[in-house]
Parts: C-alpha cells; structure tokens; sequence
C-alpha cells in the first residue's frame, strides 16, 4: 500500500513537475517524493530543443557518474560539444566531466553518456548544467542524493 501510494505521488509530482518545470524548489521535492523509484529524468523542452537527463548510476557505488543525455529537435542542427558546454555543481563547487560518449555534433537527435569523476564525500543535492548554443541560461537538472 505504501509503494502504491509513493508511486502515485511520484506520478503526480512528474506532472505537476512538467507544468512548472522552472520552480528549483518543485524540483527537489518532486525528486524525493519518487526516490524509491530511482532517479528521476529531467527535462528540460524550451526554445524548441528537449533535453533529456538521466542520472544513470547509483552514485555512492561508482567511482564516475554518468549522465544519460538525450537532445531532440526540429528547428536546427545540434552542434554543441557536450563535453565543453556541461558542469556538475555539487556543494558550491564546480567538475567539468570527464568525457562525453555518444552522437557527435551534428544533426537533430543526439543521445549519448556525460561522465564526471564521482564525488566525495557523496553531496546531498548534485546540478547538472548544459548551456547549449543560443540558449540564455543553461539548463539546470537536479537530483536529491541524500
């Protein structure tokens, strides 16, 4: 009864979440409330570019952190070097990744592997940011780790 009632409240969370993606606060809650279902994909549909980020393994029993990324769009060429444009925050400090795995620039869907060398101590709270070409800010995925 309890799963049920978690995962209802993950479901309802992810659509709320997708109606006010912006809210930082929403976030966080949204990704607690569906802890014990897994790490939740972040997306991020804005300026005609989806991005999709997946945190792909459990982080306090690896020693690199990947980071699934998918990119979607209809309206121009992907040209981004993810690689160059990405950075995990984590307890106000910044890591550059260590690489990216996957389609190379170019073209309208993109889906590869970001991975950064694992954190420790393990933060409580980890930020992905890509700043794509043309885009103002950079978009921001965040995962609740504790």
């Amino acid at each position: 009864m309890r799963k049920q009632f978690l995962m209802g409240l993950a479901v309802a969370a992810l659509a709320a979440y997708s109606n006010i993606h912006d809210s930082v606060a929403f976030r966080i809650i949204a990704v607690s409330a569906a802890a014990e279902l897994g790490y939740v994909p972040q997306i991020s549909n804005e300026r005609g570019v989806k991005v999709t980020v997946t945190l792909q393994n459990t982080p306090n029993e690896a020693e690199a952190w990947d980071f699934e990324v998918v990119l979607e769009t209809h309206t121009k060429t992907l040209n981004d070097d993810l690689a160059k444009s990405s950075v995990l925050i984590a307890d106000g400090r910044q890591y550059l990744p260590l690489g990216w795995e996957g389609a190379p620039p170019g073209g309208h869907h993109r889906k590869g592997s970001l991975r950064f060398k694992a954190i420790a101590p393990q933060p409580q709270i980890i930020e992905l940011q890509i700043r794509l070409a043309g885009d103002a800010s950079p978009r921001s995925s965040k995962w609740l780790l504790k």
